[in-house]
């Protein structure tokens, strides 16, 4: 069997060709204008050596964070559909509060525990286009949920008129790289 040596496709991919998906959080998708790919780290361990220590693959995988930014909307509602998110997920005002609601997520359902955890988090993907603005393949994130969104910094002193803009950062379960319709690439 020979191996192929040659792109197939010998198009540059474009920084400017994305969309992106997030159940929980449609608002905020809509305006964003940034997105990464998180890279991903394998660990490595030591084979102990008389001579010298001897790296090996390790044998966990570390994904780095989901992060993107997005243009703020002027009543904030897709800033407030993140930080609500984030408040469901952790103590907002009282443990109280907390309380009923992880409450009320578990009566919905009798396999509580399961419920209450994908009540917490949503999937998304990072759709990234053709050199031709159509859909190529997509990253698709598992278990995404948010642990900082970013401040608004308000400047009267700004000489450039610039929009606010927002950057949330997730943690999550797994990504994959899939095609468009789903299968492994």
């Amino acid at each position: 069997m020979a191996l192929c040596s040659e792109i197939s496709n010998r198009n540059y991919l474009s920084p400017i060709g994305f969309k992106l998906t997030i159940d929980k959080a449609p608002k905020s998708v809509y305006f964003s204008n940034q997105a990464n790919i998180p890279s991903i780290d394998v660990g490595v361990s030591v084979q102990s050596n008389y001579l010298r220590d001897i790296p090996i693959p390790g044998d966990k995988m570390e994904f780095e964070d989901f992060t993107f930014q997005f243009m703020v909307d002027e009543n904030l509602e897709n800033y407030r559909e993140l930080q609500r998110w984030m408040r469901g997920i952790s103590y907002p005002e009282s443990l109280s509060e907390i309380y009923n609601w992880q409450i009320s997520e578990t009566n919905k359902n009798p396999d509580r525990v399961r419920d209450l955890e994908r009540h917490l988090v949503s999937d998304g993907s990072l759709i990234v286009l053709t050199s031709n603005n159509t859909n190529n393949f997509q990253i698709k994130f598992t278990d995404l949920w948010p642990y900082s969104l970013s401040t608004l910094n308000f400047d009267a002193t700004e000489s450039d008129y610039n929009y606010m803009s927002a950057t949330v950062r997730f943690k999550y379960t797994m990504y994959n790289i899939i095609d468009i319709n789903g299968n492994p690439l």
